[in-house]
């Protein structure tokens, strides 16, 4: 039996009842605060199309890479024998994702031309550079749109390791969603083209959510998927061993396309947006 409230008082309201919004029956109504707070924050910043970048969160840019490689080379003098396997370890782990730091100077530079582009056309018309929020891939397209002055968004996910937003996000933009589902709902309903460069399971899962809503034509809307790094996509998805199989349609490998540098993504990018969305045309005030 709950409490009795002292004399006079009042019950506080339903919404304002933590107790109540965080539990299991109040669920449905935390599931829509993820659809509306972002929503509204769109409209306010009149947010309409977004470029979104995936990718490896474990992508490290070209300095932090070097400072972390130093900074355990230093450890490592200093160390005794119980240290040294536990560093030497972790210089083979960082090692083991060195050539992943081209992709994320790639990605910072694609991100970087697509918002300096993007600047140059009517506020209603811009592309928003829209990434996951975390490191690694997700850091460098941030980082691209901030260098080039632009705003960008970062829709974070709450995990139980603990992945910190990075600095280049707009702060009005900053999001942290608890419903992966959600999330997902957000990276793909203002998105006009999708860019994946190499990564794990989460972007796996991403790649594959939006070929099947695009395959089954729940978006209908012409949306470019550049699939960034073809040897790596080659190697990790064998697309053509499903067509052989009939698992897939041999035009199912028209949904997506390999790139594999900043700058032919960029005008193909560019070419796409501005042939489907009638960049060229006369401007008018969307509603």
């Amino acid at each position: 039996m709950e409490d009795k409230l002292p004399a006079g008082q009042r019950p506080p309201k339903a919404y304002d009842n933590p107790e109540f919004v965080h539990s299991r029956d109040a669920r449905v109504l935390r599931i829509l605060a993820e659809y509306l707070y972002p929503e509204h924050r769109f409209r306010r910043m009149r947010i309409r199309n977004t470029v979104v970048f995936w990718g490896s969160a474990r992508c490290l840019s070209e300095e932090e890479f070097q400072h972390q490689w130093s900074a355990l080379q230093a450890q490592l003098q200093w160390s005794d024998n119980r240290q040294r396997a536990h560093l030497e370890q972790r210089l083979r782990e960082l090692e083991r994702i060195r050539p992943l730091t081209r992709y994320y100077e790639d990605a910072r530079t694609l991100a970087r031309l697509i918002t300096e582009w993007s600047l140059t056309l009517p506020p209603a018309r811009r592309f928003v550079i829209c990434s996951g929020g975390g490191p690694g891939i997700m850091e460098a397209a941030n980082r691209g749109a901030y260098e080039a002055g632009g705003i960008s968004i970062g829709l974070g996910i709450s995990l139980p390791h603990e992945q910190v937003a990075n600095p280049y996000i707009t702060p009005e933009l900053n999001f942290e969603f608890h419903y992966f589902f959600m999330r997902k709902f957000w990276f793909v309903y203002l998105s006009k083209a999708m860019v994946l460069f190499p990564g794990g399971f989460g972007t796996m899962d991403e790649l594959m959510e939006v070929l099947t809503l695009v395959q089954t034509r729940k978006i209908r809307r012409p949306l470019p998927i550049l699939l960034y790094g073809e040897e790596f996509w080659r190697k990790a998805i064998n697309f053509e061993f499903l067509v052989e199989q009939g698992t897939i349609s041999p035009e199912d490998l028209q949904l997506f396309c390999y790139v594999s540098d900043p700058h032919s993504a960029f005008e193909y990018l560019r070419e796409r947006l501005a042939r489907v969305h009638s960049l060229g045309a006369p401007y008018e005030e969307a509603p």
